[in-house]
């Protein structure tokens, strides 16, 4: 199988345009839209810019908040936090950025929908944090992060509670019970993983979320019976 090509200048042009980032070393940038399905040079996927994309993201993000929300206790801003770099978010930048133009992937990769190109999707954008960080400090990954988080970080959505001290309440309530979570299934490399996890209540339908974290993982599953039931307004795709 041969590799995906690297971007061409117009293509890289209209990718810089899109992020408000020029780089300088143009390698950069091409590795952080290259998903390994490419078959790139070794070492030349976004999977490691992915993992320092996370965490450049969770600070800026943090620091943003914190100074944002002077009055909020740290449950509250931890629970912003989590909505903000989760997966979903992620991808919601990517497509408002129209990345899905530019993300190289084997033919394999290019048919996937749903929660797994989500999630291809939301991994461009982590590595592209990493890429403008290592090409251009933390003043530029951090410039990039403000423009497409600062008002997510304020919309109507942010100050939910936990969805799982949400959800236990409510099952309390209505069902004198408590949300059982198990975990079904572990995937992924030691530094990314990717745990799905299911939450039971007796006399609901159980719902699944899959995150990077077993808590995250929780909080997904926990949202999408509070959407479904109706306690919380639904978020969107």
């Amino acid at each position: 199988m041969k590799s995906a090509k690297p971007l061409n200048e117009e293509n890289r042009a209209r990718l810089e345009a899109a992020i408000g980032y020029g780089f300088t070393n143009k390698e950069r940038l091409d590795r952080a839209i290259t998903h390994a399905s490419a078959r790139p040079a070794k070492g030349s996927n976004y999977e490691r810019l992915e993992f320092l994309g996370d965490r450049v993201l969770g600070l800026c993000v943090a620091e943003l908040l914190f100074e944002t929300f002077r009055e909020a206790s740290e449950g509250e801003l931890s629970v912003r936090l989590n909505q903000l770099v989760s997966a979903e978010t992620c991808a919601k930048v990517s497509d408002d950025l129209g990345l899905h133009q530019f993300i190289r992937t084997g033919a394999d990769v290019k048919k996937l929908t749903g929660k797994p190109m989500m999630n291809v999707r939301a991994d461009v954008v982590e590595a592209l944090i990493a890429a403008i960080y290592l090409d251009g400090g933390l003043e530029a990954a951090r410039g990039f992060i403000l423009r497409n988080w600062q008002n997510r970080a304020s919309s109507e959505h942010g100050g939910r509670r936990d969805a799982k001290t949400e959800l236990q309440e409510w099952a309390h309530a209505n069902f004198a019970t408590t949300p059982a979570y198990r975990v079904d299934a572990r995937s992924g490399p030691d530094h990314d993983p990717r745990f799905t996890v299911t939450v039971e209540i007796a006399g609901v339908a159980p719902a699944t979320g899959t995150e990077r974290s077993k808590r995250a993982a929780e909080q997904v599953a926990a949202t999408r019976i509070l959407e479904r039931e109706g306690i919380w307004p639904k978020s969107g795709d």
